[in-house]
């Protein structure tokens, strides 16, 4: 298990930041499909494997390894909002990040995800931003984030919450990264 401290339980109003338990896997689970059906309604096939019973991330396994964080709102018990963070860089990251140094000092977020009856709110923001300064790992300086080059909403939204462009890679993703507060 991962070593870390949360600084600030509330993600935003109502919505309180958690470690995902296994008792968690089946709404995260559904939540991350639920976000698969939306990204193919707009279009897209990312994380369509999920569609297909096919989780590159095995998030039930990272739930197990406390590598899973939740938004639970607290009026209504259910989840809101979940991510990954990977305090160990994953095969994928170390391939992305091939050339970077400080793996060792890297967080490596995936899967953020925010239930279709929060879209709107700006729930999103607020996780990424709970990510960020919510949460301190030990050790870990940086945080490390990707998206797929032809996904522009992606990109200039991270830009906007202060990630760092550092590189495409040749397979066809944006690499961000922003360094945290101590």
């Amino acid at each position: 298990m991962n070593l870390f401290t949360i600084r600030e339980p509330w993600i935003r109003e109502r919505i309180q930041a958690e470690q995902a338990t296994p008792a968690d896997s089946e709404a995260v689970n559904a939540l991350l499909r639920q976000t698969a059906l939306w990204l193919q309604s707009k279009g897209s096939t990312q994380w369509s494997g999920l569609l297909t019973g096919e989780d590159v991330h095995g998030t039930s396994d990272a739930i197990a390894r406390g590598d899973v964080f939740i938004g639970r709102d607290v009026d209504q018990g259910k989840v809101a909002c979940v991510v990954i963070l990977l305090t160990t860089p994953s095969p994928w990251d170390l391939e992305l990040w091939e050339t970077a140094e400080d793996h060792n000092t890297s967080v490596y977020l995936h899967r953020l995800a925010i239930n279709r009856d929060y879209a709107g709110t700006g729930l999103g923001e607020a996780m990424m931003q709970w990510a960020a300064n919510g949460i301190r790992f030990e050790g870990k300086d940086r945080i490390r984030l990707d998206c797929i080059a032809t996904n522009e909403i992606l990109f200039q939204f991270y830009g906007s919450l202060g990630y760092a462009h550092q590189h495409i890679h040749p397979n066809g993703f944006h690499c961000f990264e922003q360094r945290l507060n101590s």
